[in-house]
Order: C-alpha cells, then sequence, then structure tokens
C-alpha cells in the first residue's frame, strides 16, 4: 500500500529531577550540598533513509516518545542524559506542526536529519543553589518537560522525471516499456492509483528516475479524481513529460487535454509553469494519429519538444529518452550554478529552530479566580520542587521579580484571593505564599 501524508505525536524525554543531598564532612555546615543535576531528556530526531519509500510503517505506529534523563544522585553526581530517538522517514518528507501548519523539516537527502521535538533539560541539584549566604540550600529542581506536539508528514516522491496526462493516455504503458518497473495496466480509467517509480537506462549509459503519476483530470487542483493526493508528487520531478493520446481514441480533443493539464498544474502551484516540459505523442499507431499531430502543432504555437511515439510498438522511445535525459542534463547543470542555501548540510543535523519570544505571562480572570497563563511561569511550576521550603521561597522571589505580584495587585487581587497557575491553585498573600 501506497501512504503519503499522516499524522503522529512526537514528545521528547522529559528531564530528570535534581537531586537534595549533603555530604558528611567535618567542619563543613550540615555536610555541604552535594545532589547531582538529573540528565537531559531525549530528542525525537527524524533521519532520512534512502531504503524507505512511503508512510506506510506511520499507519500501525503513531506516537513517538523519546526516554526521560535519569534523575540526580547524591554525591555529586549526575544523572545520566537519555539517548535521542531516531524515526526513519523516506527522502521527500516534509513535516508540518499539525495545529499551526508551520513548516519544521524538509527532509530529502540521504541521512539527513532534523530534530522535531526538543527533549527537557535536567533538573538542578541543591549543589548548584549553594550561595555565601545559604550554603546548604534544600533546593532542587524538576526536570522540564519534553516538548510534545502532533506533526503531519507529506510525502512527495523524488523522481527526475514524471509523466502527467489524463487517464489511459498511456503512462503506465510508457514506463513499463522504458524500465523495469511493473505498474498496474487496465483498458479503464484511473488503473493507476498510486504513483510508480522506474529507473529509466540510456543507450549512451546515462539513467533516471522516473514516475509514473495517476492521472489527472479537469479540477484536480481541488481534489477531484486523484486530485491533488497526488499532485504534490509534481513538485518534486525536474522535468515533465506530458503524454498525450494523439489519437484521440476516447473522443477527447489532443489540444484541449494539454491545455487542461497545464491549467491544473498551475492552478495547484505557479512555479509547475516555468518547469520544463517535452510533449510524447503517444498513441501514433492507431488510425487519424498522422493527422490530428499535424493539427495539434498548428494549434500550439509554443515551443515545445513534441515527440511521436507508440509505447505499444516503441516508436520513437530511444528519441524521447534522450531529448529527456539531455534536458534533465540541463536542468541540473542550472541547479548546481544556483547558490546553496545556508544549512547543517544534506548529511548534517538541522538544528531546531528557536520559536519567536513571547509574553511572559498574562492574567485574566475566571469569577473569583486568577488565571496566571504563560509559556514560561507554567513550565517554572513543573520544574518546582515543592516538597522542600527553600523551593517554594525561590518560587515566591521569581514570581516577584517577573513582575506577576504587582500585574496580581494591579488587577484587583486581595489577601486570600486565589491564584491558579496551570493546575495548582495558590492563596495570595504578602509573600505569595504556597497553598497546598
Amino acid at each position: 500500500m501506497f501512504v503519503d501524508q499522516v499524522k503522529i505525536y512526537v514528545k521528547g524525554g522529559d528531564g530528570g529531577g535534581g537531586q537534595v543531598a549533603f555530604r558528611r564532612e567535618k567542619y563543613v555546615p550540615n555536610g555541604g550540598p552535594a545532589g547531582g543535576d538529573g540528565g537531559n531528556g531525549g530528542d525525537i530526531i527524524f533521519r532520512v533513509d534512502e531504503g524507505l519509500r512511503t508512510l506506510m510503517d506511520f499507519r500501525y505506529q503513531r506516537h513517538f516518545k523519546a526516554e526521560a534523563g535519569e534523575r540526580g544522585r547524591s554525591k555529586a553526581q549526575h544523572g545520566a542524559s537519555a539517548e535521542d530517538k531516531i524515526v526513519r522517514v523516506p527522502p521527500g518528507t516534509v513535516v508540518r506542526d499539525a495545529e499551526t501548519g508551520e513548516l519544521i523539516a524538509d527532509l530529502v537527502a540521504h541521512g539527513q536529519e532534523a530534530v522535531i521535538v526538543k527533549g527537557g533539560r535536567g533538573g538542578k541539584g541543591n549543589m548548584r543553589f549553594a550561595t555565601p549566604v545559604n550554603p546548604a540550600p534544600s533546593i532542587s529542581e524538576n526536570g522540564e518537560p519534553g516538548v510534545e506536539r502532533w506533526v503531519e508528514l507529506e510525502l512527495k516522491l523524488l523522481a527526475d522525471i514524471g509523466l502527467v496526462g489524463y487517464p489511459s493516455v498511456g503512462k503506465s504503458t510508457l514506463l513499463s516499456v522504458v524500465s523495469a518497473a511493473r505498474p498496474k495496466i487496465g483498458a479503464y480509467h484511473f488503473t493507476t492509483i498510486a504513483p510508480n517509480l522506474g529507473v529509466v537506462q540510456v543507450e549512451d549509459g546515462r539513467s533516471f528516475v522516473m514516475a509514473d503519476l495517476p492521472g489527472l483530470i479537469e479540477g484536480a487542483h481541488e481534489g477531484v479524481g486523484l486530485g491533488h493526493q497526488f499532485l504534490r508528487h509534481v513538485e518534486r520531478t525536474k522535468v515533465i513529460i506530458h503524454v498525450i493520446d494523439m489519437a484521440g481514441s476516447e473522443g477527447r480533443d489532443p489540444y484541449e487535454d494539454y491545455l487542461q493539464i497545464n491549467k491544473e498544474l498551475v492552478l495547484y502551484n505557479q512555479d509547475l509553469e516555468k518547469r520544463p516540459q517535452i510533449i510524447a505523442a503517444n498513441k501514433m499507431d492507431l488510425p487519424d494519429a498522422e493527422e490530428q499531430l499535424a493539427f495539434f502543432k498548428e494549434q500550439l504555437g509554443e515551443d515545445v519538444p513534441i515527440f511521436p511515439i507508440s509505447s505499444a510498438t516503441k516508436k520513437g522511445l530511444r528519441e524521447l529518452l534522450f531529448a529527456a535525459a539531455n534536458l534533465l542534463d540541463k536542468v541540473e547543470e542550472e541547479i548546481a550554478k544556483q547558490p546553496e542555501e545556508v544549512s547543517a548540510g544534506p548529511v548534517g543535523r538541522k538544528l531546531y529552530k528557536a520559536e519567536a519570544p513571547e509574553v511572559p505571562f498574562t492574567i485574566r480572570r475566571e469569577n473569583e479566580v486568577f488565571v496566571v497563563e504563560g509559556t514560561q511561569i507554567e513550565k517554572l511550576i513543573l520544574m518546582t520542587n515543592f516538597n522542600y521550603h527553600d523551593g517554594l521561597m525561590r518560587f515566591s522571589k521569581i514570581m516577584k521579580d517577573m513582575g506577576v505580584e504587582a500585574e496580581l495587585r494591579q488587577r484587583g487581587a486581595e489577601e486570600g484571593s486565589t491564584i491558579r497557575i496551570g493546575e495548582m491553585e495558590f492563596e495570595f498573600t504578602e509573600n505569595l505564599d504556597y497553598v497546598d
């Protein structure tokens, strides 16, 4: 089964919690802090594997979670960081955030990697909080939660040359004749319901990958027929061979077919209008094909190479393949001349893109409850260990330094008012003390 679009859940590993521990040494207050930091959680990394051709595996496994970091230990021993989780994807995979539609990664080269979600940072142990004023603090942080999100994977096949055209114009037959591919061939529309790939060998030793793309019809860009379910695969091709039934064996006009398919390509993606194109005038072994071809050339009025062929008798295929290979060489030369985009390289890891800074916090009211929201402050809640009084005091000080206390007073919070942050509720007091 060919699968080219899936939605999956990914979650980075949680960071390990820091430790509160003390040494037992003479002349050291309370033995001295010796709690180690927690280890970092693992990242979820997508890696391109050229041996994969579809997203089929993701139909059966839709949840991917990295391991959590190890908790810090006593005697100043830090917890081990978790290994990153590697998820293999086929070349041509586009990764987008399912909620926002934001492009996360476009993976095309074998070995290319992208960090899809980051693991959480390990929490600090109490040895990190020692100061001259407080040489033996009872403070530790919980590990930072790993990032989690739903992502959509979309596969766009990587093929040098794509065959496009109306159903039953002979695309599958052409691919089966010029390569070792064996696509399904039948005397009815939409015989091909999934793209087929084949490696074509030219007589002079050159080779390229050709894709037989399912038949397009009017309205394909809006999803009619097989629609844009497979139009996306045309985007990756460097050269388009437009296969036309020049004999008009199904009663359609060849020139109208040519205009309609090109219209659908442009309506789907305007960049396809600039894609180099060759016309394969197929079924020239049938009656009236020669007359139709002459009339087609008169109507065309464009400088587009036309090659009369017959997939059934293999007539004209040699000339078509040489022309396609030559045009492909020119396109690749032009691509090579273009300046490369700044990146980590085809086999380097694409660094996780830092998100734009956001408002530290917002405050709203739900009846008598003041709700404080914000990524930074909610993360602080999760990473604060409220089992220790020192941890509570540190949390209160950070809240005050961030301006939360002052903002709450401006919003009308009074002594005893209920404050909610995340899933925790507090009673507003002079020092914003925590109430279980």
